[in-house]
């Protein structure tokens, strides 16, 4: 796949697919710049190259109706202070007064556009509007970049249909995408070994298939957050009312099992931090995970769990993180996510190579103010799972043609 170093930009107009999906106060203010950080440096060799980027992205799910909560006219002020450059807004994105708009782009500005989500035709690939969607944001630009890793995923007009409408010399991926795509390679390879992988999160439902690939990849897989109560319910233990899915115990026992012929060693919580209520302040204890009581759940790991987990990592060469240990937005059942990033901050300066697998996990690695103290930290949760199950991502494929 081509980069935006093979490109030639000057003079010519950009269009770029950027991630700016960044959660936003009541006022406006953005509350975890992580995404659009990651992108200003893409925007900047553009422009410094003599290019004319016209930015696109969506925030949040409006459903192709214009919401004032998921403009992305608060962020003009954040782009211009780190580009330090003008930005155009434009709110109506398929008008021929923004083509306009768009052609008279001098050197140094940048343009944004509104939320592409604000139109139904960007998202949904069977209206038939959305060819003529795609072809209507191609004109904007000589080149298309695609610097949005987060939403390779999904077949989009911004994301894989637009490319479809430049030549393919003139599609590329951005510094964000080529780097995800670099540390993804790191861990599907040849990863050096012991391989460890930490799989976290509410739901076995939400990670089956990426942790049937690990399996045939790592030494040892950590499990934590709530889908370990549907492990633990699998083996006959007491989970009082913690997260369980029924309808997959049984694949929890299949994948003990798995792990078992192909010998991983799947490492599950001795024990957790109980409450009687989802709360915060609700009433704690610490439970064996078999024997939680009645009326009580299991909302983070506990000592034991911490314990081991980090002992397991303080060998490990190559680390994968996605998911948290529990519910870790709450402060009072964060420590067990905490002690995790701790570990695995350790493992790295002693050598290994971890990557954080976007989502939850990269928001409680920026929340210990310890993105540097990583190999990498992911931009796209869903994304990035995708391709560690194997799946060929749209947006990749538009750009590779």
């Amino acid at each position: 796949m081509k980069s935006i170093s093979t490109i030639n930009f000057n003079e010519k107009r950009v269009l770029v697919r950027v991630d700016f999906n960044v959660p936003l106060d009541s006022d406006g203010n953005i509350t975890d710049d992580t995404r659009m950080k990651a992108c200003i440096p893409t925007i900047k060799a553009i422009v410094e190259n003599g290019g004319r980027p016209i930015l696109m992205s969506h925030l949040g799910r409006p459903k192709g109706e214009v919401q004032e909560k998921y403009s992305l006219k608060p962020i003009v002020e954040y782009l211009k202070k780190e580009l330090k450059t003008e930005v155009n807004f434009v709110e109506d994105i398929t008008s021929e007064e923004t083509f306009e708009k768009v052609k008279q782009l001098k050197e140094g500005e940048v343009i944004l556009l509104e939320n592409v989500r604000f139109y139904k035709a960007e998202t949904k690939t069977e209206n038939e509007n959305h060819k003529d969607f795609a072809q209507k944001i191609a004109r904007y630009g000589y080149v298309y970049v695609n610097d949005a890793f987060g939403t390779a995923h999904r077949k989009h007009a911004s994301t894989a249909t637009v490319a479809e409408c430049f030549d393919k010399k003139n599609r590329v991926c951005g510094y964000v995408m080529h780097q995800e795509l670099e540390n993804a390679k790191k861990v599907l390879g040849n990863p050096e070994r012991p391989f460890v992988a930490i799989m976290g999160g509410a739901k076995i439902s939400d990670k089956i298939m990426v942790i049937e690939k690990l399996l045939d990849k790592v030494d040892a897989l950590i499990i934590g957050g709530g889908m370990a109560y549907t492990f633990f319910k699998a083996q006959g233990g007491k989970i009082g009312s913690s997260l369980v899915e029924e309808d997959k115990l049984e694949l929890a026992s299949e994948l003990l099992r798995k792990a078992e012929e192909k010998n991983v060693k799947i490492y599950l919580p001795k024990d957790s931090i109980a409450a009687d209520k989802f709360d915060n302040n609700a009433t704690t204890k610490l439970v064996n995970n078999k024997e939680i009581p009645d009326g009580f759940m299991g909302l983070d790991i506990g000592k034991e769990a911490q314990k081991d987990f980090a002992n397991v990592l303080k060998d490990a060469k190559t680390i994968m993180w996605n998911g948290p240990m529990g519910v870790f937005e709450m402060s009072n059942f964060a420590e067990g996510t905490n002690k995790i990033g701790e570990a695995v901050i350790e493992a790295t300066q002693n050598g290994a190579y971890s990557l954080i697998g976007g989502g939850d996990s990269a928001a409680a690695i920026n929340q210990m103010n310890a993105g540097d103290k990583v190999s990498y930290v992911s931009t796209g949760g869903g994304a990035l799972l995708e391709y560690l199950e194997g799946k060929e991502l749209p947006g990749v494929v538009a750009l590779e043609g």
